[in-house]
């Protein structure tokens, strides 16, 4: 399919109040990644706007409902939200930030589309996680849309996603909470080895759907660790990573699906999200050490 010339909103979300953090620097490596992300992107005339993010501070975490800064991410998300309806975009890129950055995008697109909506979550996690299993809220956001998650985060979303909208991509072994949350609601997954060299798993749940919209969340950790360095479980600094499933595919099997799903259906909403760029984040603390920089 073509993709028509579309009111487009890009939004620069910095979020990292949501996600997992092994970085010596808390709160610097996920807005790094958003800001290279809208950087490395490639030039447009839609109006960027950035979400106001608070910078880490080195205070402890406050946790809230077993969910670390709920009340600082409620607040991003009412942001985000309020920044996307004054604009009224037909088509939202949003440059992230831990996976957090789709609820507000997404929900406000159900809503525009009125649910005609196909959801692609491509992830190596199925962010469908709840606070009684865990206290990092990036890991609840596919649950928010759903209706579940965590309770306040999913009351912001006005029109919860149906689990008929939603394919999962790239998501192959869970912990047992979320194969308990995938079969509950029962949604569709698409493994990690049904897709390289071959989308059309993909592009034919789009077709058997009848979606002619079609959001696609893309977190990158879907990505394989040893393949493609700047990722969380790839932090160099860190002997025993964060126990959890790590993504299988390249990206050029990446590029290949995102090619086929825009080719398929009218993409109008894609988001980037877990870009951690390890290497640039320690270029930029030693430029920051030099006085005759500044």
């Amino acid at each position: 399919m073509v993709q028509t010339k579309k009111n487009t909103l890009r939004l620069l979300f910095p979020q990292w109040q949501g996600g997992d953090d092994e970085s010596d620097f808390p709160g610097r490596i996920y807005p790094l990644g958003a800001r290279l992300l809208a950087w490395l992107a490639p030039e447009s005339d839609a109006p960027l706007v950035e979400v106001p993010v608070p910078e880490w501070t080195g205070a402890a975490a406050p946790k809230e409902g077993g969910v670390f800064y709920r009340q600082e991410i409620l607040r991003q998300i009412r942001a985000a939200y309020q920044i996307i309806s004054a604009h009224s975009p037909e088509r939202i890129i949003t440059f992230g930030g831990d996976c957090l950055i789709s609820q507000a995008p997404f929900s406000y697109l159900n809503e525009r589309y009125e649910g005609k909506l196909g959801i692609i979550w491509i992830d190596a996690h199925p962010d469908v996680t709840t606070p009684k299993d865990f206290d990092h809220a990036h890991a609840m956001v596919l649950g928010n849309l759903l209706g579940d998650g965590e309770p306040l985060l999913a009351n912001e979303v006005k029109v919860h996603i149906k689990l008929e909208q939603v394919t999962l991509v790239g998501v192959d072994g869970v912990f047992g909470h979320e194969r308990e949350a995938i079969n509950k609601f029962n949604l569709n997954v698409i493994k990690s080895e049904d897709v390289v060299e071959n989308v059309s798993p993909v592009t034919d749940w789009i077709r058997k759907s009848g979606f002619e919209h079609v959001a696609v969340h893309l977190d990158l950790d879907v990505l394989d660790p040893t393949i493609f360095r700047s990722l969380l479980f790839a932090n160099p600094d860190v002997d025993e990573h964060i126990e959890s499933e790590h993504g299988k595919l390249r990206i050029q099997d990446v590029s290949s699906i995102l090619k086929a799903i825009s080719e398929q259906a009218d993409v109008v909403g894609m988001s980037f999200a877990e870009y951690m760029p390890w290497d640039a984040l320690k270029l930029k603390k030693m430029l920051n050490e030099l006085d005759f920089m500044k």
